[in-house]
């Protein structure tokens, strides 16, 4: 950006100055005039308004445009008081900086005393985002500012961080071989600059020069068997499944109800009615922001005759616990999802051949291609948040009876499937 003070345009020689402190204390603006503009050298005037008060300005040229740099009210900035400011926002200007700019950042640095670092604006920004964000995703972005980010450009202003400079950081996340991770952290930064910006901290956001800089991360997709005949196959493998019967009764119970793992593994008997036929999870379980896990109606799952008698056998093992899956060694605590991975691999189904997550993708495909249900009753079951086709959220509520038909048919197709019997599903009428 290039910056010139005007020339100095008046009848003197060059160096002498044009005002004199008389003349600053005597002059007045006449009343049917809106101002009057005293000149002095280097740009510098005096501006009297016809109210009596007098400003000091400073003209400077930014990309060819004239505007001014305020430097005070006379008396309280004197002649020779406002020709030190007129000098010194000349060096600024000789030494690349936009004085202008320079003092936007002095006045944002009076109204946050904490100054206008990397790490001031971030942890600024991660409290203003941080109650609408769920525990979990708040600890995960907070621990890599700590961890990726802070290091390098923590003490650093936002305003003189270069691409170069950030981009070199989070390459070392890149190195590391956690592309996922990376791309995480180049995302926190792009919303603290944009945050810095907004707040006038800093000019432009310089995370879009950043794009196609980084190696590029695809979101892994889970694993899942979606041909029937290989999904039998599993079926027939986890009813041979010798392991302990929590682990398998989860085994079993996840192809059937598709529920997230953290959300079966966490269950607890308070949540299941046998005579109900019925698992009602609470919002605060289920994947949600923190408003939605605060406020959000609980996640209701119809269980099939098929779940009802697997839970019932299960229950005299692990009622007095209070958990559906307790662990074996922590009884207080729930299974960890490595156990039913680790079920998963002993029976020759590897993370790239079905994950315990990949169960819910098995039920949508099949669902829809083979069984032909509504992909909103689907998404309901899925506790999706997927709007209708009148922009309208659904409540996840809604749907319970087509939903208590579905599992039921679901389930038996399931038993059908395990018995390696050849299944043609008829469109439904």
């Amino acid at each position: 950006m290039g910056l010139k003070t005007t020339p100095n345009r008046g009848t003197k020689e060059r160096g002498t100055p044009m005002l004199t402190d008389a003349q600053c204390r005597n002059a007045t603006c006449p009343a049917d005039k809106k101002r009057v503009r005293l000149t002095d050298s280097g740009g510098l005037y005096l501006e009297i308004s016809p109210g009596g008060s007098k400003r000091w300005f400073q003209k400077i040229y930014r990309d060819g445009k004239e505007t001014r740099l305020a430097l005070g009210s006379y008396p309280t900035v004197g002649l020779t008081a406002a020709r030190r400011a007129r000098d010194a926002a000349k060096l600024q200007k000789a030494e690349g900086t936009d004085p202008i700019q320079a003092r936007k950042v002095e006045k944002l640095k009076r109204v946050n005393p904490a100054g206008d670092s990397f790490k001031v604006v971030a942890l600024e920004w991660f409290e203003k985002q941080e109650p609408h964000w769920s525990e979990g995703h708040a600890v995960r972005a907070k621990r890599q500012f700590e961890r990726d980010l802070f290091p390098c450009l923590g003490e650093r202003r936002l305003a003189e961080i270069e691409p170069v400079e950030l981009l070199a950081t989070i390459r070392k996340v890149e190195e590391r071989g956690a592309l996922e991770t990376a791309d995480r952290g180049l995302l926190l930064a792009r919303q603290v600059w944009r945050y810095g910006v907004a707040t006038g901290r800093v000019n432009r956001d310089i995370t879009a020069d950043l794009k196609g800089a980084l190696s590029p991360y695809r979101g892994k997709h889970f694993a899942a068997i979606t041909d029937p005949t290989r999904l039998g196959e599993l079926l027939r493998a986890i009813k041979r499944y010798k392991g302990g019967p929590i682990v398998r009764a989860a085994l079993q119970l996840s192809p059937m109800l598709f529920q997230r793992p953290g959300e079966l593994r966490g269950a607890t008997w308070t949540e299941i009615d046998l005579e109900a036929a019925l698992w009602t999870i609470p919002a605060a379980r289920m994947k949600r922001s923190k408003d939605g896990k605060e406020n959000g109606q609980p996640h209701l799952v119809p269980l099939p005759t098929q779940a009802v008698r697997i839970l019932e056998i299960l229950k005299p093992y692990t009622q007095s616990t209070g958990l559906v899956f307790p662990g074996e060694r922590q009884r207080d605590k729930p299974i960890s999802e490595n156990s039913v991975r680790t079920a998963l691999i002993s029976m020759g189904y590897t993370p790239d051949i079905q994950t315990w997550h990949g169960f819910r993708a098995t039920a949508r495909t099949m669902l829809a291609e083979r069984l032909e249900y509504d992909p909103l009753v689907i998404e309901a079951q899925l506790a999706h948040a997927v709007r209708d086709a009148n922009g309208r959220a659904y409540n996840r509520t809604t749907y319970l009876k087509q939903r208590q038909e579905m599992m039921q048919r679901w389930a038996d197709y399931l038993d059908k499937l395990a018995t390696g019997a050849d299944v043609i599903e008829l469109k439904r009428a």
